[in-house]
């Protein structure tokens, strides 16, 4: 009932997540679109749901890297398929789930220049784009991520910016996606794009590098940051004339601290935007017993704003946000391949060697 409640206050709301079973319970509530990364893969081989689809892929002679890739794959179109007809009805509004591209690219240690990272998110950016109508892609605000992003909404590849912890990110990656989506041979009816500002890692980060906040500051700027953002974002489309919204996404929105209520980030930002909740902050949202009213445009009070902004450094929060995204990214990336690498041991015994199969 009170994800009902959410959902009323004009608020999406997603799934952080693609497992089957939590796609299937979380639509009987109303929940309109779904995401993934790498590390709910992951977590999802882990499992071992997906042992027999590894299976037959091993014996087709898959790397494990097109394993992954693949299992993905198949991850994202059946939730895709959960979500088309929200994605019908809307006309291409809503009804989305996202797919990640390689978080290796980015990684300090794959030797790759930066011409050949951008060339490379737009190489998988429109493969893995091509003719799915509700899926988005998802690229990082990294420098590499955000060069790519013009060509690839001018190749109408529908974008999900992502990795995203300040206003400055937002506004590189929305000037870069517009001009290219007014270079679209398609026109701008089908445009749709957004943009994934991080919630509660901000406020993580704060908590362990800026002590000096006031208790009524910390725990505060994640939110400041995502409304701001959110703001600037309902400002900058307004007079676009656009028949699709541009949204704001708030992603990270699973709390880090115990003490905070389980769904202090979805009450916090109702009324706008959409939320990609994990699985665990959708059942606190609709196991409350307290109906949700719109909190997004409502912020903390003028000497707290003052005060975040004079004792955060905002520049110094995103370079390490960035960098331990990226990191984290990567590690469930290779957490991923050394599962499915176990799986083949398993399967062929001895005669499995990585460097056979592994490009």
């Amino acid at each position: 009932m009170s994800m009902a409640s959410l959902i009323a206050t004009g608020t999406k709301v997603w799934l952080d997540g693609v497992a089957p079973g939590d796609v299937e319970r979380v639509r009987a509530w109303g929940v309109s679109g779904a995401t993934s990364n790498p590390t709910i893969v992951a977590q999802i081989i882990e499992k071992g749901s997906l042992d027999g689809r590894i299976l037959q892929l091993i014996r087709d002679g898959c790397s494990d890297d097109q394993i992954a890739w693949s299992l993905d794959d198949d991850l994202v179109t059946r939730a895709q398929e959960a979500f088309l007809p929200v994605w019908e009805r809307t006309e291409g509004d809503d009804g989305f789930v996202s797919f990640e591209l390689d978080p290796l690219i980015d990684e300090p240690a794959s030797g790759l220049s930066h011409a050949e990272r951008v060339q490379q998110y737009i190489d998988l950016g429109t493969r893995w784009s091509a003719g799915l109508g509700n899926r988005m892609i998802k690229v990082p605000a990294t420098e590499a991520g955000i060069d790519a992003l013009e060509t690839l909404a001018a190749a109408g590849v529908t974008i999900n910016v992502t990795l995203m912890f300040t206003q400055r990110q937002y506004r590189l990656a929305r000037d870069a996606i517009w001009r290219g989506a007014q270079r679209r041979d398609s026109g701008l009816d089908g445009f749709k794009s957004v943009y994934s500002i991080f919630v509660s890692r901000v406020d993580a980060y704060t908590a362990a590098n800026a002590p000096a906040l006031s208790r009524a500051a910390q725990g505060a700027v994640g939110l400041v940051n995502a409304k701001r953002t959110w703001r600037e974002n309902e400002d900058f489309w307004k007079d676009k004339r656009l028949r699709l919204r541009q949204e704001i996404v708030f992603a990270s929105t699973g709390v880090k601290n115990a003490s905070d209520p389980p769904d202090k980030y979805a009450r916090q930002l109702a009324g706008g935007g959409i939320e990609t909740n994990p699985f665990a902050t959708n059942d606190a949202v609709e196991a409350s017993s307290r109906p949700y009213t719109r909190e997004v445009d409502r912020m903390p009070p003028a000497h707290v704003l003052a005060e975040i902004d004079d004792k955060v450094n905002m520049m110094g929060l995103e370079s390490h946000l960035m960098a331990e995204g990226i990191r984290k990214f990567a590690d469930a990336q290779r957490r991923t391949l050394s599962l499915i690498g176990q799986k083949r041991l398993h399967t062929l015994g001895t005669d499995y060697h990585p460097s056979s199969v592994e490009q």
